[in-house]
């Protein structure tokens, strides 16, 4: 017993010169990289005080703008060569050869405005008010579509079909399911109603 009080007397003689703030321990220790060795999550060692000084958890949650720019992208990318693909084959259904420099030029004028509208509508897709433009614009644009497709001359049609069928298939992608359905439902109601078709003239 004696030799254990010596020796906690000791130990207490000598760190009692060296005084370290629990930020600075908690500092060094992330430095050594002696937490991420042991087993288990780093979260269930922090201290208490990390919570005050790192504001950024409620940051977490939100995209940043690299992020944001990343995923308008990879949605782009696809989209603008669903437009072009629906360039090519109404000029195809009509008998009409593509001129590279016609179709070049559309999708020159249309990718960065699809890109804007991307942009945004992705940031904000989760809103009801997003929700219910998208709606709104989802069965505007297929209904559009299709009574251009019955009653529109084939001229009209090659311009106006490829922007409508994209912005289609776009705002169906973003909705949620329940509207999805109901605004693929409500356009296939009017294609009934009206007794249109869904081919070409």
């Amino acid at each position: 017993m004696s030799k254990k009080r010596q020796t906690k007397a000791g130990t207490g003689q000598k760190t009692g010169g060296l005084e370290i703030s629990e930020e600075e321990q908690w500092r060094l220790i992330r430095e050594t990289g002696i937490l991420n060795k042991i087993s288990g999550s780093e979260q269930s060692f922090t201290p208490t005080t990390s919570s005050r000084t790192s504001p950024a958890s409620d940051d977490d949650e939100e995209y940043p703008l690299a992020e944001e720019i990343f995923a308008a992208t990879t949605i782009l990318i696809p989209i603008s060569f669903l437009l072009l693909l629906m360039y090519i084959l109404i000029h195809f259904q009509y008998g009409q050869e593509p001129s590279y420099s016609e179709i070049a030029s559309r999708m020159l004028s249309s990718v960065p405005i699809l890109a804007i509208f991307i942009f945004y509508t992705n940031r904000y897709k989760h809103t009801r008010w997003l929700q219910a433009s998208l709606f709104v614009l989802s069965v505007a644009a297929g209904t559009r579509m299709i009574y251009q497709v019955n009653y529109a001359n084939w001229l009209v049609n090659m311009q106006q079909c490829p922007p409508l069928a994209t912005i289609w298939v776009y705002t169906i992608l973003q909705l949620d399911l329940g509207p999805s359905v109901l605004a693929l439902a409500s356009v296939g109601l009017w294609v009934w109603w009206t007794g249109a078709r869904l081919v070409f003239n």
